[in-house]
């Protein structure tokens, strides 16, 4: 069998576990050279945190299992092509690579759907339908004119 194959199913079976304990229909694993880092399900509903998606628990795992905040040299392997949210996370880690087994169309179909959200993200700040407002604050980019001086910093 395929190795994307084999973590898919495996993305599958921690969906379908993560079901039968009542959280979300949805897993997600990090694996590097072949070995998984870990794994995640979604876990919304349990933890009242609307960001542990499978993919987001899967990538804070992983950072804390390797001690990094980028996952570069690591595959993500989902049960679903990820929600906006998560797709955003696995950009910020650095994932090389991103396998998935159902589509946005199949999380639409039984409920999941981030159409509107991708749809959002496109629209100027004052076009969505959240209401947003720039507010201006003459010292606010002294926080950045700091960040910038730190000769210490750690980029990310």
């Amino acid at each position: 069998m395929n190795i994307h194959k084999k973590f898919l199913i495996e993305a599958l079976i921690l969906a379908s576990d993560s079901i039968k304990s009542n959280g979300g229909p949805f897993g997600a694993l990090v694996v590097k050279d072949d070995q998984i880092i870990a794994t995640g399900t979604n876990e919304v509903v349990k933890t009242n945190d609307p960001t542990a998606h499978a993919e987001m628990v899967a990538i804070r795992r992983s950072c804390q299992e390797l001690n990094t905040y980028q996952l570069n040299g690591c595959t993500l392997y989902s049960s679903c092509e990820p929600c906006p949210m998560c797709l955003s996370a696995v950009y910020w880690a650095r994932i090389d690579v991103l396998f998935f087994a159902l589509s946005r169309e199949d999380a639409a179909a039984i409920g999941f759907d981030d159409a509107f959200i991708y749809k959002e993200i496109a629209l100027r700040p004052e076009a969505r339908s959240l209401k947003m407002e720039h507010v201006l604050i003459p010292q606010a980019k002294d926080v950045f004119e700091l960040w910038q001086s730190k000769s210490d910093k750690v980029m990310y």
